[in-house]
């Protein structure tokens, strides 16, 4: 079973000669106590192209010490990194599954391959509190590291390492201070992996643009692709093993995707931002399946809890839970398959080509306060436009069609008044709220819409069963009531309160 944890450590390079320092005296540290020796042997794995060590996700295989096995190193927070152990089990160079999974976003269709290996002789010693807790875990070790990639002799160093376990973040900066009087620095490199690998081992990964009114509208748009796209990978592993809010979240930031690269398609070349957002649209599509079904779920469960128990004619509950069970099933299938395909692994290379050299048109270069607020505003206009053409149906009823794409509209604007939030402040953030505001009450009336649907079909399913389609009738009276209360709520904010212009002259 896999273990899971933060990991919070400094590295330092003292020279062979350097005498272990006055442990005792870092503040806080009340003893330093019984060190004990460690032979250490480590298999790093990766992509032939160092796919992991790009992102500074570091994966082996450990043996000797008291945590042997599989660790996955994971980035988290600044100064912080999420560690995933498995069991060594018996095959050394097949790494175990879930942790394949895990970084299959980064590695995508290429094979994990031994990259490095690293023997450690390390002397380890506890620094514990007055009370007896062990704050922190010193490690003297003697490193020789052998890159498996490029023929070269084995390389040999000293290092030093204090990994924080009860203690707080101010005795790492603490022990810097103390080290540093000792004539000890902290390491250069991130990690032995680094040092092993030499000059294979990738540049620190490229940053964003950071947009400013003077700047190019391309750095508002690039900027925010950026944010998206992390996203999408932060969001990748967590939908794998079906973590919370993961499936939302992941289809949250390819839809971000989709609509920017709609809303600055005039900054882009327009085949290949066309492309990309049909992909992302597929992906946002298979992946989000298994989230309907769950909405619509959770939807149906709170009515079904809501009604006199003499009203569920026939075993609703159950015959919903089952049904939409199946479908939850079967779109997390889907999702699943789709994150494992070729198709996906193309898009991703894709969005990794676009940003990094972005096919930009001339306009691109324009100043970022005129372009992109025209851009925004265009926006609005379309959300307008989509309003104007709700002329209803029989009695003055707009269709649900229409009412939806309103929605998206709406959708569309929030994303796009986000990402002039850097050259717009407050005024892109209220636009984006009052967007949100829309977005969210016709998000309503659309699961009012889907959740009628599902009720038809199961209601059907009961009819030809000979069973009672009674409460789905009932449910689906009260799910219109409520679909008609939604739409009310769309006219009266938009009203009172709609998304207001950008001003930038």
């Amino acid at each position: 079973m896999a273990a899971d944890a933060i990991e919070v450590e400094h590295k330092y390079s003292p020279s062979e000669s350097d005498a272990l320092p006055p442990l005792a005296s870092i503040p806080g540290v009340d003893r330093a106590g019984q060190s004990a020796n460690e032979m250490l042997d480590a298999v790093y794995f990766d992509t032939k192209a160092l796919a992991l060590a790009a992102q500074r996700i570091t994966l082996r295989r450990r043996s000797g010490g008291p945590d042997d096995g599989w660790h996955l190193k994971l980035p988290a927070a600044a100064g912080e990194r999420r560690e995933i152990r498995e069991p060594l089990g018996g095959d050394q160079d097949t790494v175990p599954e879930n942790l394949r999974q895990l970084v299959l976003v980064h590695t995508r269709s290429h094979a994990l391959v031994p990259v490095a290996r690293i023997r450690t002789s390390r002397r380890l010693t506890p620094l514990s509190a007055a009370d007896g807790a062990v704050l922190a875990h010193f490690s003297d070790d003697r490193v020789e590291a052998q890159s498996l990639l490029t023929p070269a002799e084995p390389s040999r160093w000293r290092e030093w390492e204090l990994e924080l376990a009860d203690g707080p973040r101010q005795l790492l900066q603490d022990a810097d201070a103390l080290f540093a009087a000792e004539g000890v620095t902290v390491a250069a490199l991130p990690s032995k992996l680094a040092r092993a690998l030499g000059p294979d081992y990738p540049e620190n990964p490229g940053t964003a643009p950071k947009p400013s009114r003077s700047g190019p509208a391309s750095d508002v748009m690039l900027s925010y692709l950026s944010q998206q796209v992390r996203a999408v990978k932060l969001h990748d592993p967590r939908v794998r093993v079906d973590a919370p809010d993961a499936v939302h979240q992941f289809r949250v930031a390819a839809r971000r995707l989709r609509s920017a690269l709609a809303t600055f398609r005039k900054l882009t070349d327009t085949t290949s931002a066309r492309f990309l957002r049909g992909e992302l649209q597929w992906l946002a599509g298979t992946v989000g399946q298994a989230r309907d079904a769950e909405v619509i779920r959770a939807r149906l469960k709170d009515m079904i809890g809501a009604e006199p128990p003499e009203l569920l004619i026939g075993p609703v509950a159950q015959q919903i839970q089952e049904h939409l069970g199946t479908v939850q099933q079967q779109g997390r299938a889907a999702g699943l398959a789709a994150l494992d395909s070729t198709r996906y692994f193309r898009l991703l290379d894709a969005l990794d080509a676009f940003l990094a050299v972005p096919p930009l048109s001339a306009c691109a270069g324009n100043d970022a306060l005129g372009t992109v607020g025209r851009l925004v505003s265009a926006e609005r206009k379309r959300l307008k436009a989509a309003v104007r053409s709700l002329d209803g149906g029989a009695g003055g009823t707009p269709q649900d069609a229409a009412l939806h794409e309103v929605r998206k509209s709406a959708k569309r604007l929030r994303y796009a008044a986000e990402a002039a939030t850097p050259v717009f402040g407050t005024q892109a953030t209220n636009l984006a709220r009052a967007a949100e505001g829309i977005q969210e009450i016709l998000g309503d009336f659309q699961d009012s819409v889907v959740t009628r649907a599902t009720l038809l079909v199961l209601a059907r399913q009961a009819a030809d069963g000979s069973g009672s389609g009674f409460t789905y009738g009932r449910l689906h009276a009260l799910e219109q009531q409520r679909g008609n209360e939604a739409r009310l709520r769309f006219y009266d904010a938009w009203q009172q309160s709609g998304p207001k212009p950008l001003h930038w002259t």
